[in-house]
């Protein structure tokens, strides 16, 4: 098991306006790169998809919220998050 302070980037790419907030499956990027797909129940406005995300990880793999930072893609589909390593393994297969 990985140290608690040892973290892990995850890409994800999410689809707002979804129904409900839900896993997607997965995709790669251009590069080959494994990149989650998200479904979210927000609007991509005012941060709100930016938000349900962070809510909807945290729930789903039973993570603090303040363990899970957003990096990159604050205004865009594709988005990178950082979590703690030890999370990693709770993502769907």
């Amino acid at each position: 098991m990985a140290a608690s302070n040892d973290r892990a980037p995850l890409a994800v790419r999410v689809t707002p306006n979804a129904k409900k907030s839900a896993f997607a499956g997965w995709t790669a990027d251009e590069k080959g790169r494994p990149v989650l797909l998200v479904k979210l129940a927000a609007p991509p406005v005012d941060g709100k998809a930016n938000t349900e995300l962070i809510s909807f990880l945290a729930d789903e793999l039973d993570c603090p919220k303040g363990q899970i930072t957003l990096l990159r893609g604050t205004s865009s589909r594709q988005k990178t998050v950082e979590l703690p390593a030890a999370f990693m393994d709770r993502l769907p297969k």
